[in-house]
């Protein structure tokens, strides 16, 4: 049987990135997405750190790379291909179980979508292979063998995929149909999210591998979260306990640390958007409404209605501090099971963000009440900044001397 650590060095060892390139040319109802607008400029670079590689792989050549292994085998846009050298012995990974594909692609491919034009076509004509900083190799859906879904997405399905070539490594494979993010008016924010995420290397941030599209869809090759969804761990006790609470809490704060520093405010926080990875590991998983802001000043109301800010419901400019004020929403959520200032109606909502009307119960210890206090402050400035979040009592008190234990329950 695969043990969970044979996935955790697959997943690690995974680098589909190369420098020379050969073939480079659930939702609960109170949590809807509130807002819409002007989009930012488009993420070109970041100084992203190289991701981490197994010292187990060692390549039979110099140079080699599974960046720039060819497709297993067979013929795709008339191009012929061969079937890849192994890497080593040590390199090939044991066989494992991605499950039984249950034909929903083609299902989708006859029911849904089209094929878009002009400038939306070329706004969407998104190819990992050609970009200019760190291309992969060229990939398409005959590069994969499919197994279970995972989920469903507005714009598609969610598939564990395995590739075809060696060492035969496992991922999520996610769908976007194009037509149905143009009907959505999204083609620059969808381009903007792939764009953001994809240069992001972080322990606590999902790793978009690749991508590549044909006619009709978007194709993303998404680190796999072993143990899924965040929301659904909430949903199933109803909160959590004070450890593990902390625990996600000081994931969180340095994955937004980290995105700080490449002056990007992720702006949507929340549970549905985190997922845990094969170790139990807290993993941000959506960037829909990031932005790559170098000023660190926005102006579009945009993210969660639990989760906003003052600022943003005034309509002021906004900036990084708006995912501190999104961090002590999501520590409140944590330890109480639903959002500080919920309400039935919207407006009542408003109005006690507004008043920052923060009723934290008796349960809720003293140091984790005080963590929550300091970042739900109305002023952004006077909100605590991540460097301070991390060297919290509360989080220093519960942190594990291994980054990669899981939090338990």
């Amino acid at each position: 049987m695969t043990t969970v650590g044979s996935i955790t060095r697959q997943i690690a060892a995974l680098e589909l990135s190369a420098k020379q390139n050969t073939t480079a040319n659930k939702t609960r109802p109170t949590h809807q997405k509130q807002g819409s607008g002007n989009v930012s400029k488009l993420l070109t670079k970041f100084a992203a750190p190289n991701p981490p590689t197994s010292k187990s792989i060692k390549p039979q050549a110099s140079n080699s790379s599974i960046s720039r292994l060819p497709t297993a085998g067979g013929q795709v846009g008339g191009k012929s291909t061969k079937a890849p050298t192994p890497l080593s012995r040590e390199a090939t990974q044991p066989a494992i179980d991605i499950g039984k594909y249950d034909g929903g692609l083609e299902i989708d491919e006859e029911n849904r979508g089209k094929r878009v034009y002009g400038e939306a076509a070329e706004d969407l004509a998104l190819d990992s292979s050609v970009i200019e900083h760190q291309p992969t190799r060229e990939w398409h859906l005959s590069d994969f063998d499919i197994g279970r879904p995972l989920g469903k997405g507005k714009f598609g399905r969610v598939y564990m995929v395995r590739t075809k070539c060696e060492p035969k490594y496992i991922l999520a494979l996610k769908t976007l149909y194009k037509s149905e993010i143009v009907e959505s008016r999204v083609e620059k924010q969808t381009r903007r999210e792939i764009e953001i995420q994809q240069n992001l290397r972080h322990p606590h941030i999902l790793r978009l591998y690749g991508y590549f599209h044909d006619e009709k869809r978007i194709f993303l090759m998404i680190e796999f979260a072993g143990k899924g969804e965040l929301y659904k761990q909430l949903s199933k006790y109803g909160c959590f306990t004070e450890k593990r609470s902390s625990r996600y809490i000081d994931q969180m704060a340095d994955a937004l640390e980290y995105l700080h520093s490449k002056h990007v405010i992720h702006r949507d926080i929340k549970p549905e958007n985190l997922l845990l990875g094969i170790n139990g590991d807290l993993k941000i998983g959506d960037f829909g409404w990031s932005v790559h802001a170098p000023g660190n000043r926005r102006t579009t109301m945009c993210g969660t209605l639990d989760y906003l800010p003052p600022e943003m419901i005034e309509g002021k400019e906004h900036s990084k501090e708006v995912d501190l004020w999104a961090l002590g929403v999501l520590t409140y959520e944590f330890l109480v099971g639903s959002a500080p200032f919920e309400e039935r109606s919207h407006n009542e909502t408003y109005k006690r963000i507004m008043r920052v009307d923060l009723r934290i119960p008796s349960r809720v210890s003293p140091e984790a009440a005080d963590l929550i206090v300091k970042l739900l402050q109305h002023e952004p400035h006077h909100r605590l900044p991540l460097s301070e979040v991390r060297k919290h009592p509360w989080i220093l008190k519960y942190r594990s001397r291994s980054s990669n234990s899981q939090p338990q329950n």
